[in-house]
């Protein structure tokens, strides 16, 4: 069965304008990711919604987590947001129990080249295939169980405690 891809937008797949300077969303961009990382994995791509995760609602939190108890796969990664990633993988987590679910993000977006996202992305997908169900976090080569991570804005790196 293929792994499930839920893209929420995030810095993940923000897009730069060069007229007024600012970051916005088009498109995601993981087929081009997953093809640029040679990924063989099947996967299956569904986009709920492109927002930035400071702007991301407890109805939208909601709506993740429904589609996640939903969909047939047990092997889902989603692709989010970092500022509000935590919050996001503790709502699922009190929801969906049977399944592997792994959110991942980017701290620079990955149209700019020197964005850790590629790297990231691939964590996740094999992360997800590995670690027993749960809700975890996929970050910078590490994985987080999502009722004891946070991001440390001091250093932008996720870390352990709450």
């Amino acid at each position: 069965m293929a792994i499930k891809i839920f893209v929420t937008g995030g810095t993940f797949d923000k897009e730069y304008n060069e007229l007024n300077g600012q970051l916005y969303f088009k498109d995601t961009h993981l087929p081009e990711m997953l093809q640029l990382g040679r990924c063989r994995v099947p996967v299956d791509i569904r986009t709920l919604m492109m927002v930035d995760s400071l702007d991301m609602t407890e109805d939208d939190r909601m709506m993740i987590a429904r589609h996640c108890q939903r969909t047939a796969e047990d092997k889902i990664v989603i692709t989010h947001g970092t500022d509000t990633m935590a919050d996001t993988a503790r709502v699922i987590a009190q929801i969906v129990k049977d399944k592997t679910i792994v959110l991942t993000g980017a701290m620079v977006p990955y149209k700019f080249g020197s964005s850790d996202g590629l790297f990231n992305l691939g964590s996740a997908l094999a992360f997800v295939q590995i670690l027993p169900a749960g809700v975890y976090i996929a970050m910078n080569g590490r994985y987080f169980l999502s009722n004891n991570v946070r991001k440390n804005k001091k250093t932008g790196e996720f870390e352990e405690g709450n």
